[in-house]
């Protein structure tokens, strides 16, 4: 059984498919193009990551560098937007603002993993100026950057926890006390860390017990997220869109 609705962003009917960087199985990943694949395919939730270029445009990648999946090269946080404007991903796509990929898409919601300290602001000054509270989840590996999103943006923006909100709900699901923070909407979990089960029906349990939903990232295989909606999670973040719609739709469970 899902919680119940905490916030806004999580107004959905039944477990949660998202579109990891729009779908990155099919190499263009965090690209408008990739987004709009999703969107078609039927993924109102859009997963993606977020940098500040030298000059404090965010841009929608995950790297630091652009060196990985575009023909150009460089830290992206030394880079103004102009020079980041000319890269184009897997030779083909050019990097997308934020803002942007908020106006063309403005039926989605987005999954939104704050990468680094200087895309902070940047990105709660955008979320102000066009007032789209309800259509973005924070998250950082960094539990800190979170907790400062938190404390600027108020109970209005919803996050997940970092690492050590993970670990902390991790260790009360065992029985060990750890402390929680009571902001966050949900917790966005791998299946397994380094050898140690992550999601199990305890984890879910005590999470739900909270008030949190379970989102796992990154799924990519028609068992394993069969297993994971059979314990109940309510989310899965996927590369593979059109496996992930197949198995929700089997399940009946694609809204």
């Amino acid at each position: 059984m899902s919680t119940p609705i905490r916030h806004p962003y999580l107004d959905h009917p039944g477990p949660i498919p998202f579109a990891h960087r729009g779908g990155a199985a099919d190499g263009l990943e965090n690209t408008a193009l990739q987004f709009r694949r999703a969107v078609q395919a039927g993924y109102r939730y859009l997963e993606t990551d977020v940098h500040a270029t030298a000059d404090g445009k965010l841009v929608a990648f995950h790297d630091a560098t652009l060196d990985r999946v575009t023909d150009g090269g460089g830290r992206i946080g030394d880079l103004m937007w102009k020079d980041v404007s000319h890269a184009r991903v897997a030779g083909k796509e050019p990097v997308p603002l934020f803002e942007d990929l908020l106006e063309t898409f403005p039926e989605a919601r987005w999954n939104v993993d704050l990468k680094a300290e200087a895309s902070l602001r940047p990105f709660l000054e955008l979320i102000e100026r066009t007032n789209t509270w309800d259509r973005v989840c924070v998250g950082s590996f960094s539990e800190a950057r979170v907790l400062r999103a938190q404390r600027l943006a108020g109970p209005r923006l919803a996050t997940s926890y970092g690492t050590r909100g993970v670990l902390n709900l991790r260790l009360r699901s065992w029985g060990v006390p750890a402390a929680l923070r009571r902001s966050a909407i949900a917790a966005q979990v791998p299946e397994a860390q380094s050898g140690i089960q992550v999601v199990d029906r305890r984890f879910v349990r005590t999470a739900h017990a909270r008030g949190l939903q379970v989102h796992v990232w990154t799924i990519n295989e028609p068992d394993r997220m069969h297993r994971l909606l059979d314990l109940g999670v309510d989310g899965i973040m996927t590369d593979h869109i059109d496996t992930l719609r197949k198995v929700m739709e089997e399940r009946g469970v694609w809204a």
